[in-house]
């Protein structure tokens, strides 16, 4: 990701013992809390309170608070000292939200969708493929609050990757939704990159002969393309409400990296639609294969029905008794019939085959 040019000055700041940069996780649920001033990190464990009362005291930097699945209690002190409004912090605690993006007064609240690939032998034994989670964050002038709801966000990778880059740092708060939301769209694309190979597999084995893939096993994966597809086209407004300067929050220089970010979202709605036609086309050729075998079979049990029926004419015929039936008393009659019923069978077996039903 290119990096953001710095907006502020280099300021003053206290010392750093690099010992202490690592984040210590202050509860179950506050995964990390820390203080960023010039874009560099302050040593020390920190209380929400204490954070944001020394960004204030100092007149610079901001706060940036990572939380996992809280419950309303235990986000109810952040929400009081942070003035985050009631809607958006229930919207938080529940989850279970599309991507969306929400202003209360100065404070921005945005809403994306997390994914997952879930590593499997084969596309026709999996049950799931892609997993779902939930990223939340309320961006301030001096805060940026994440609330995350799954196991797979990846924020711990990327707060260690921007404490590295103080520059992009510099920029504030802004640069750290960027960061969230340019690391969530990139992580789509490894995902499209592997249901990729998934539904090409799919495909070479729906026009193999004697295919095992049912129809049931598509619709499978349509349905992982479907939930897929419900966590990304969502965004797509978001990021441009972002990139058209929807709020002050969010300064002129970080802007044009929304617009990147959203550029690949395009990219990936784009391959998300194309998987989803992909796999129409094969549901269409694997029930036209079933029809097409099932005609073939029809066929197949036809020709023989007509085969088995030229020795059941004959032998009814001869199976009434009468006195005075052809060959009745000839020595040879028996066989002769018999070679008659072969023959006949064996005329019309090289007819249907000739034509194909057998």
């Amino acid at each position: 990701m290119p990096s953001i040019p710095s907006l502020r000055g280099r300021g003053n700041g206290r010392g750093e013992n690099p010992d202490r940069r690592l984040p210590v996780p202050v509860s179950h649920y506050v995964v990390d809390c820390a203080v960023y001033v010039d874009g560099e990190r302050l040593p020390g464990r920190w209380s929400h309170a204490e954070a944001i009362g020394e960004v204030r005291r100092r007149g610079e930097g901001f706060v940036w608070i990572g939380l996992h699945e809280p419950d309303d209690e235990q986000i109810k002190g952040i929400a009081e000292t942070f003035g985050l409004h009631a809607l958006a912090v229930e919207d938080a605690v529940q989850a279970h939200q599309r991507p969306k993006l929400e202003r209360y007064d100065d404070i921005l609240f945005m809403v994306l969708k997390t994914v997952r690939y879930v590593e499997h032998e084969s596309p026709t034994t999996a049950n799931e493929i892609v997993e779902t989670g939930e990223l939340m964050v309320f961006l301030g002038l001096d805060f940026v609050i994440t609330v995350r709801h799954g196991n797979h966000s990846g924020l711990a990778r990327l707060r260690r990757e921007l404490d590295g880059e103080s520059e992009q740092l510099k920029v504030g708060p802004a640069a750290v939704l960027h960061a969230i939301a340019d690391h969530v769209v990139d992580h789509y694309l490894e995902v499209t990159d592997a249901l990729e190979g998934d539904i090409e597999e799919m495909e070479t084995l729906v026009f193999a002969p004697r295919s095992p893939v049912s129809a049931e096993q598509i619709y499978l994966m349509k349905r992982e393309v479907l939930e897929m597809r419900r966590a990304v086209t969502p965004l797509a407004t978001p990021l441009k409400r972002l990139a058209e300067g929807y709020t002050r929050l969010v300064p002129d220089d970080v802007r044009s990296y929304f617009r990147d970010v959203d550029d690949h979202l395009t990219t990936v709605s784009e391959r998300i639609a194309g998987f989803d036609e992909m796999l129409t086309t094969l549901v269409d050729a694997t029930l036209a294969k079933i029809t097409l075998q099932l005609n073939l079979d029809v066929r197949k049990i036809t020709s023989w029905a007509a085969i088995i029926a030229v020795p059941t004419m004959v032998v009814g015929i001869y199976g009434m008794n009468f006195d005075y039936m052809p060959e009745l008393h000839w020595e040879f009659g028996y066989p002769a019939v018999i070679l008659v019923i072969l023959l006949a069978c064996l005329i019309l077996y090289r007819i249907l085959r000739k034509n194909r039903w057998l």
